[in-house]
């Protein structure tokens, strides 16, 4: 028994010398925000920034990178745009993603060709706290449409170089995610918000009402109760162009008006033309019947007149 307690005792020294920094190896722990700057010191610097290489590596995606070889950066890499060198040889990155996240080592590298290390690694382990939503918005990308009525879904994850440091931090360190409102009250207090955790991962769930257009929600982290980081999401309702006529200029409302009138006496215009033509079609017929009876009887007078004179 007393063995296995030593043996236990042992892996956690091993595991707070990793984590520490206890082991010789300078780190430092980095939560930020998606959507941020950031800046990663290099602790280990000397008095000018030649020497120093940063290389990125994450265990989740199983990806090493050399970011800067000897105060240079490598214009290789997809990010190397958001990348800068500060003037103390600390990396600026902005624009922070999710995929930022991962271990970022400093070196110092001198000597004939830069093969010789200067003092020992400088790590950076850098955490992006990243909200997602379901169904998906955002104001640039395509997306489904937030409106009333509709379900939402707010994911908030803590991206990590691996999930077993992310662990770490949330099971011994007192790492915590909340969902809160914008006056900072836990909304697990509020019934109408459905939340669930694990771990890293915290995601608020509910149905969207006609006043929650423009309202914020925040995921926040805290570290011993000492807040670190956090991410807004505000609600954005698409917007429906009104018709009425109230959204009319009067220019317009007139114009709108007279075209409306228009529709309705040009039918009652071409019903009259019809009705009078008809008219004067019947007018010419009757006459013309009149004019054949007189031109008949006047015949028929006459010829009855020139017999009796016989």
């Amino acid at each position: 028994m007393a063995d296995q307690c030593d043996l236990c005792l042992l892996g956690l020294i091993i595991l707070s010398s990793l984590l520490t920094g206890t082991s010789g190896v300078n780190e430092t722990h980095v939560f930020i925000s998606s959507g941020e700057n950031v800046r990663l010191p290099c602790n280990n610097a000397l008095s000018d920034c030649k020497s120093t290489h940063w290389i990125y590596s994450n265990r989740s995606t199983h990806s090493t990178v050399e970011l800067i070889k000897g105060g240079i950066k490598n214009k290789v890499t997809e990010r190397h745009e958001r990348l800068s060198l500060g003037s103390d040889c600390s990396l600026n990155i902005k624009n922070i993603t999710e995929e930022d996240s991962g271990l970022y080592t400093c070196q110092q590298w001198t000597g004939p060709k830069g093969q010789q290390q200067q003092g020992t690694d400088a790590r950076v382990y850098l955490d992006v706290l990243h909200v997602s939503v379901s169904p998906s918005s955002s104001s640039s990308s395509s997306q489904t449409e937030i409106s009333p009525g509709r379900f939402v879904t707010l994911s908030c994850q803590l991206y990590s170089y691996d999930e077993f440091s992310c662990d770490y931090w949330v099971r011994y360190e007192g790492l915590q995610l909340l969902w809160v409102n914008q006056a900072g009250v836990d909304l697990k207090t509020d019934s109408r918000y459905q939340i669930s955790s694990d771990h890293c991962i915290i995601t608020l769930t509910t149905t969207l009402l006609n006043e929650d257009d423009n309202r914020e929600w925040r995921c926040q982290l805290t570290l011993r109760n000492q807040l670190q980081t956090s991410v807004r999401y505000t609600v954005k309702y698409s917007v429906v162009p009104s018709t009425t006529a109230s959204t009319l200029t009067p220019t317009s409302l007139v114009i709108v008006i007279v075209v409306a009138s228009f529709a309705v006496l040009l039918p009652a215009l071409i019903l009259w033309m019809i009705c009078r033509k008809r008219d004067d079609n019947r007018r010419g017929t009757d006459d013309s019947e009149e004019l054949i009876y007189d031109e008949t009887y006047t015949e028929v007078t006459y010829t009855e007149d020139y017999s009796k004179n016989k």
